[in-house]
């Protein structure tokens, strides 16, 4: 027997949303260790998802969502928990707060109407929460605090809320107050806080759309309750206001009353703007809106793959309703949107393809429970699609669409890795596959110069859980090796080579005689072949020959075995055999000659520089231009970055030195700056460091 509640259809399933205004998308952010996935445990048990164990009426503890954060102990993945309260669906997004995950935070800010900040009252508003509440007002996403670890021995709750009014403006007010171990409202009644109650009041009024309001206030009339939540609402959906509740995880309270806001304050899908559509071509889509009766119009916003079930797609409906075992039109064309076009060399190629849907259901931790339907505005998991990727559009398949994706953090470092075992070579292609297709924060690169297979990662502790997943769910053993970056040689100075190629062997023989003249060039003049031959010596059938084996020679290597660059080579004389001349013959003269005339010249290594940018914290600038004059880089200035306390540095600096540079950035800055890299051009190696180098791989 179902029973509606409200906008919910409550069943022996899960609660089903039935209208979008009675759904709340709610991302659960803040630093590592703020107490959020706590957090998110007492609002379920408040919900009555949840007994006062933390696990469901059959003993299932959900909130345990992967094995790998049990022992990193952290959340490393975005993890939905929905519950109902007063008739309206509440879905928790519960991000990771470590900024290895930032993608995860991106991806959750796209599904969410809203976000939860949570600030520990031990801590305080740091660097990664500053960092993260940018992330938030970039896409204009409506904030809400809330203060946790209330019973912490050095919690300072007013002193939070005013470090936080200090960071973020003055439109963050309390709506609630700890007081003596409870949790007390400001806006129904007067409970003896007569300063804060007044600073709230004033602030939602000076945000309504109603100009009266003030007037009448000042006057001494009473404004109605339901007046107040009304305009909170708007402010708060505008994202120019941000109320703060207390919330102590331990004794729950604060847990309904932050229940409470939720379904009176936090803005529903229909108040939210809708990601811009796009038909598969690039061209602008129809306009869509949050309507279950409208087109479908989906988005995958994280991917996990279930050793049981297979692939699951974690999927926010913007338009239209999903419906079990129906087709739709899947689009991919995130490299389209990175500038990569169609790529097949990309981790990440565009796609078009018609799939159909398997099970529906809303997963809550582990545990997934079917579901009938799913409408505009809510959350649901989808299995077994095995095309979709995080951030890729279902649409129906009479009106293909695309959602323009959302912006990923670009990885910064790379990690070099290769099998333990030659037999998981093919596994270990498949398992990349699989990750690269859960997660678009990772850039596999196959290099066929350095023979390496390169993971660009978001960090070590990104690259840590990347590598455990290879081993734990696809069986792949590999090892973190030593990243090879790409070199080039060149000349030292201008030298002369001969190249004689003279074999005789019974039968047909080989008879190729070159010289020729090499000249360095500027860095990044490219290639030259002058042809200088007079008299016929070389005849002009073997001239292109002896140009062809120079340029293989130069594609391999003289000494170190790195590609020459920014050569030309002139072909002065030869001689030739009248039988026994060859192109082939030609082709490995010319490679002698220019091997010849490194002998004589010299050579020496170059190798890539990066410009890069570093955005930092005003009083971190000189740590950071300290940092990377040591790794031999040119500091070539700083300006302001367009917000307050923020500075850019730019400089240029060697990818050898750039190899470990986004963990140790990281480490000097306590994770609060950030950096962009973009090749620049090739420098010479200085000899110290050229004599400490390898040579290159055959």
């Amino acid at each position: 027997m179902s029973r509606e509640v409200a906008g919910v259809d409550s069943q022996a399933g899960p609660p089903v949303a039935i209208r979008p205004e009675a759904i709340r998308n709610v991302l659960v952010v803040g630093a590592a260790g703020a107490g959020k996935t706590t957090l998110v445990e007492r609002l379920l048990v408040e919900a009555g998802v949840l007994n006062r164990a933390g696990t469901t009426e059959d003993g299932t503890t959900v909130c345990d969502f992967d094995e790998i954060e049990h022992r990193q102990q952290r959340s490393v993945a975005l993890a939905l928990a929905p519950l109902v309260h007063d008739g309206v669906k509440v879905n928790l997004l519960d991000a990771p707060g470590y900024v290895d995950y930032l993608g995860e935070v991106r991806a959750g800010l796209r599904a969410a109407d809203c976000a939860l900040f949570v600030i520990a009252a031990n801590e305080g508003v740091d660097e990664p929460t500053r960092a993260l509440w940018r992330e938030c007002a970039d896409v204009a996403m409506p904030r809400v605090l809330v203060v946790t670890k209330l019973d912490h021995a050095r919690a300072d709750v007013d002193g939070v809320v005013a470090q936080a009014q200090g960071v973020f403006g003055d439109r963050v007010l309390p709506v609630h107050l700890h007081d003596d171990g409870r949790v007390v409202g400001l806006i129904t009644d007067d409970h003896g806080h007569e300063a804060e109650r007044a600073a709230l009041i004033e602030g939602i009024i000076e945000e309504s759309e109603d100009e009266t309001l003030m007037e009448r206030y000042l006057a001494g009339e009473p404004i109605d309750t339901d007046v107040l939540v009304r305009d909170l609402e708007l402010a708060v959906a505008r994202g120019s206001f941000h109320p703060v509740v207390p919330v102590d995880s331990t004794s729950g309270a604060g847990a309904t009353e932050l229940l409470d806001l939720m379904v009176s304050a936090f803005p529903s899908p229909l108040e939210h703007r809708l990601p811009t559509v796009y038909t598969p071509a690039g061209r602008p889509g129809p306009a869509i809106a949050c309507d279950p009766a409208g087109p479908l119009v989906a988005e995958v916003v994280k991917t996990t793959t279930d050793p049981y079930v297979g692939r699951v797609s974690l999927v926010r409906v913007f338009s239209g309703t999903v419906r079990p075992d129906a087709s739709v039109h899947v689009s991919g064309h995130r490299s389209a949107w990175a500038g990569t076009g169609t790529d097949p060399a990309s981790s990440h190629p565009d796609h078009d393809e018609v799939e159909r849907i398997g099970s529906l259901s809303v997963p809550l931790g582990k545990t997934q429970r079917t579901a009938p339907a799913v409408i505009a505005g809510d959350l649901c998991a989808i299995g077994r699609l095995r095309r979709a990727e995080t951030s890729d559009t279902l649409a129906s398949v009479d009106l293909p669409l695309v959602l323009e994706p959302w912006r990923m953090p670009e990885p910064q470092l790379p990690v070099a890795i290769r099998v333990t075992a030659r037999s998981d070579e093919d596994k270990l292609g498949l398992g990349l596959q699989r990750l690269a297709a859960e997660d678009p924060t990772l850039r596999v690169e196959h290099s066929d110069e350095t023979h390496q297979i390169v993971l660009w990662t978001m960090g070590e502790a990104h690259a840590d859980v990347l590598l455990d997943r290879l081993a734990t769910r696809y069986g792949v053993g590999v090892e973190e090796v030593e990243l090879r970056v790409p070199l080039r040689e060149t000349f030292v100075r201008p030298a002369t080579g001969h190249g004689r190629h003279v074999k005789q062997s019974g039968g047909h023989g080989q008879y190729a005689v070159c010289s020729i003249e090499v000249e360095p060039l500027a860095q990044g003049a490219g290639f030259e072949f002058v042809d200088r031959v007079v008299g016929g010596a070389v005849p002009r059938q073997f001239i292109p020959s002896v140009e062809k084996g120079v340029r293989a020679q130069m594609a391999q290597g003289v000494e170190s075995g790195h590609p020459m660059v920014d050569l030309r080579v002139t072909l002065t004389d030869g001689k030739a055999h009248s039988v026994d001349s060859s192109d082939m013959a030609f082709q490995t003269a010319g490679g002698l000659a220019l091997r010849d005339a490194a002998t004589r010249g010299g050579t020496c290594l170059l190798e890539p520089v990066d410009e890069v940018e570093v955005v930092v914290a005003d009083a971190l600038v000189g740590t950071v231009m300290g940092d990377l004059s040591a790794r031999r880089g040119k500091v070539l200035g700083s300006e302001p970055a367009g917000e307050p306390g923020l500075v850019v540095v730019r400089a240029q600096v060697p990818q050898l030195e750039l190899r470990r540079y986004s963990a140790d950035l990281r480490s000097i800055t306590h994770g609060s700056a950030s950096f962009t890299r973009a090749f620049a051009r090739y420098e010479r190696v200085p000899d110290p460091v050229a004599t400490t180098l390898e040579p290159a791989p055959d």
